[in-house]
């Protein structure tokens, strides 16, 4: 499931939501801050969102489509195995970071957690899946070295990145965390 938002009123509704949800945190955010910074009224806001739960549910599935496409086009790239994954897991993780240097960025992930579990499971099993595909077709070409299968790698390669941003080690350890995986899934998979 591919999601996008297409509608500008829609846009701005969850651009001004989620700098208001890191600025102020999501229970101090009210849906008149989200409208005043989206340049609308509060009853407009209404008419796409019927409140701040609906709003994260639409920021999560926007996040998933979002990094599903980025991760299949670093994926769809020449180069050796380290290299792609690296671009791959970068384009899972671009932004994070910025989420995390926020002064609400952890509740803002627990509370994603807590109110959009089963858009947060299928968006990890879409991204799993991506990276499970690529690695048979990486297997098959003879240019990796599979000790699992492809699908629980892909689901390990997910959820170890999803574990990194809960940790709360804060936006810089995170990207050297990441890099290291990185690293370290590349390198161990990689036929020498």
């Amino acid at each position: 499931m591919t999601e996008t938002v297409d509608d500008s009123r829609q846009k701005a509704i969850l651009n001004s939501a989620f700098q208001a949800f890191a600025t102020y945190g999501f229970r101090k955010t009210s849906m008149d801050d989200i409208a005043r910074g989206a340049g609308m009224s509060r009853p407009a806001v209404y008419l796409h969102f019927r409140n701040k739960e609906a709003i994260v549910s639409k920021l999560t599935e926007f996040y998933y489509a979002e990094k599903s496409v980025a991760v299949a086009e670093a994926l769809a790239t020449p180069g050796s195995v380290p290299e792609v994954l690296t671009r791959a897991i970068q384009a899972q993780t671009e932004g994070m970071a910025a989420i995390l240097a926020s002064p609400h960025g952890l509740e803002i992930l627990d509370n994603t957690k807590s109110m959009a579990v089963e858009i947060i499971s299928e968006g990890e099993a879409r991204l799993a899946g991506l990276y499970a595909d690529w690695l048979t077709q990486q297997a098959q070409a003879g240019r990796v070295r599979l000790l699992a299968d492809a699908a629980e790698i892909g689901r390990t390669i997910t959820a170890t990145l999803k574990g990194l941003k809960l940790i709360g080690a804060g936006a810089e350890v995170y990207e050297q965390q990441v890099a290291q995986v990185a690293a370290l899934i590349g390198a161990g998979l990689e036929v020498r």
